[in-house]
């Protein structure tokens, strides 16, 4: 039997092809974005607390009361938003099922949704099992950030949403105060629906703060905040995130999010509840991941790599157009595949993250990883 694909433009993801790539040669597997090392073990043991004291079946469908609390909580201490944890918070199974269910939600059929691009790779897919229509908008060449007279003349009758994303994955681009309030004025006058992917929320350096939409009263009343659990406490197999948003939305949200998951793991919502209630180990991320970047950034200036900013998130770009002679590779995914094959270390191309490719000489590292495991990327990378 032959079946009509819902997706026939869809193959495999480069995050998967080349994690599978790095296994086969023994890599330095620097590609896919998850930490390779373990999470705080006092989280394990909220997590096996929680079982043992039979939390065990069915949670509410919106998520267990005391995370639902913990994460109201948090964002009114960090950006000064009151969500009501009963009817504006709801716990997912992860981001990117947040960010699906959101589109499920509110798209019909024909409705338009820009993008941002580069962005992430499940918006597109994710938007056209929706019924509606990608309307991809390009970030500025070389800096990564929003081009705001682009958005604007993308905004149509039809366009139903705009999904931003910061800190960004890929580019570790973080959007600025006066950026959010251009959004914010751009979007007045529509009722465009916004979705902020914010999942990197903790990991912004340099002394700089994370513009989350919720500290822009016009913004917030339109959006959809999701973000993960799984990157904040080193734990993305668990699959566990969150999305806050006004009641209304919440409404339609969760009209989807009860029959395409109905619930999130019961001891898990336990055991991250319990441990929100020291907000240390979020507080102290950035300057965690920012001892990382700059440690993996200060081995990569003894290459000829060009080093791009990483304000944010646990990414780092890098230009290769030095080493394009020596590989024999003008593109970025054949570059990557020789230096995964060559080297011994795996990264992404950044045209993995754009609808038809982009011919910009770049890939992206993720520094999420053990000092040791990048030191010992950063001696095959220094030896081209």
């Amino acid at each position: 039997m032959q079946l009509h694909s819902r997706l026939p433009h869809v193959g495999t993801t480069i995050f998967s092809t080349m994690s599978a790539l790095a296994q086969t040669h023994g890599a330095v597997n620097l590609g896919q974005g998850f930490p390779d090392f373990d999470c705080d073990p006092q989280l394990v043991e909220a997590v096996h607390e929680a079982m043992r004291r039979g939390h065990n079946q069915y949670p509410p469908m919106p998520g267990v009361p005391a995370l639902r609390q913990a994460v109201a909580a948090k964002l009114q201490a960090m950006h000064g938003r009151n969500y009501d944890a009963d009817r504006e918070i709801t716990i997912t199974a992860g981001a990117t099922q947040a960010i699906f269910t959101a589109l499920l939600a509110i798209v019909h059929p024909g409705d338009e949704v820009i993008v941002l691009e580069p962005c992430y790779d499940s918006y597109g897919p994710n938007i056209e099992l929706a019924g509606g229509r990608v309307v991809r908008v390009p970030l500025k060449a070389e800096s990564y950030r929003p081009d705001f007279e682009r958005i604007a003349a993308a905004i149509t009758p039809r366009t139903r949403a705009l999904i931003i994303n910061t800190p960004h994955n890929p580019s570790a681009t973080v959007w600025s105060a006066a950026e959010m309030q251009t959004l914010a004025d751009l979007l007045a006058p529509t009722d465009v629906l916004l979705i902020s992917d914010e999942v990197y929320e903790h990991m912004v350096f340099d002394g700089a703060a994370h513009q989350s939409v919720a500290r822009f009263p016009s913004l917030a009343e339109r959006s959809f905040i999701v973000s993960s659990f799984g990157k904040t406490y080193h734990v993305t197999g668990w699959k566990v995130g969150y999305v806050a948003a006004p009641a209304a939305l919440s409404v339609e949200f969760r009209k989807v999010h009860q029959f395409n998951v109905f619930t999130v793991n019961t001891p898990a919502q336990h055991g991250l509840a319990a441990h929100m209630a020291d907000p240390a180990p979020y507080l102290g991320l950035s300057d965690f991941y920012q001892r990382k970047r700059d440690l993996f950034r200060a081995g990569l200036e003894r290459t000829a790599f060009r080093l791009l900013p990483s304000e944010g998130s646990y990414f780092q770009c890098v230009d290769f157009s030095a080493y394009r002679e020596r590989s024999g590779q003008q593109g970025d995914a054949a570059f990557c595949e020789w230096l995964t094959r060559e080297i011994g270390v795996a990264a992404i191309p950044l045209s993995a993250f754009y609808a038809q490719g982009c011919e910009a000489p770049v890939i992206r590292f993720c520094f999420a990883k053990r000092d040791e495991t990048l030191k010992q990327a950063l001696d095959k990378l220094q030896s081209l």
